[in-house]
């Protein structure tokens, strides 16, 4: 049966094929070909992928990057589509859904909306109450940043708070839309924010995310 992750590997596969190895993306500094490189090296290097969080891995991780990101475009993608190996963790269905749903929903939308006349996907509802679960669950860490309250809204009332404190912004949208926003692409993201004005201009332009 496919999963969520499953379904957005395959969907980011086809986007960075179609889009080619230099098409813009919503990661700043990254071509199609350096974050499918990225996607690779998360999953198939962990020696390396650790340095997306420690910063003292940080050389090691940006070499590895860059030997990846040297390969053929058309191998890069293929190794996208088709995950990692059996004895990798991320081969195990459960951690798959877990570490990878939102991932490559992401990713899949830093390829897309970064194109010209880009659309909203339209999202099923289960796929989008899996999202939500995830907002609810990571909220905190991705708005630890945020300079003022933040708090974020489900457009059937169902709110998650990412951030406490005064004065509070709260941003409304789909789960999809919200993640996003919380992930840092704020500019993307199709939400309202409501609150003092000031105060969304600052969570418009915090750091949030990882």
């Amino acid at each position: 049966m496919s999963t969520h992750a499953k379904r957005e590997r395959l969907l980011l596969a086809d986007l960075l094929e179609a889009a080619g190895p230099d098409a813009p993306t919503l990661c700043e500094g990254w071509r199609t070909r350096d974050l499918a490189a990225h996607v690779v090296v998360r999953e198939r290097r962990p020696d390396a992928a650790a340095g997306i969080l420690l910063s003292a891995l940080k050389s090691r991780l940006d070499r590895v990057h860059a030997e990846f990101a040297a390969k053929p475009y058309e191998e890069l993608v293929q190794l996208v589509r088709t995950g990692p190996s059996r004895r990798s963790p991320y081969a195990l269905k459960q951690v798959d859904e877990a570490a990878n749903t939102v991932e490559f929903y992401v990713h899949a939308e830093d390829v897309r909306r970064a194109q010209e006349q880009w659309t909203p996907r339209e999202l099923d509802p289960v796929f989008s109450d899996a999202l939500w679960s995830r907002v609810e669950k990571m909220a905190r860490v991705l708005g630890r940043r945020s300079p003022v309250g933040l708090v974020l809204r489900r457009p059937d009332g169902q709110t998650a708070v990412a951030h406490r404190g005064t004065p509070v912004v709260t941003v409304t949208g789909e789960p999809g839309e919200l993640i996003l926003f919380a992930f840092g692409r704020q500019d993307a993201a199709r939400v309202e924010l409501e609150g003092d004005k000031e105060a969304v201009t600052k969570v418009h332009e915090a750091r949030l995310g990882f």
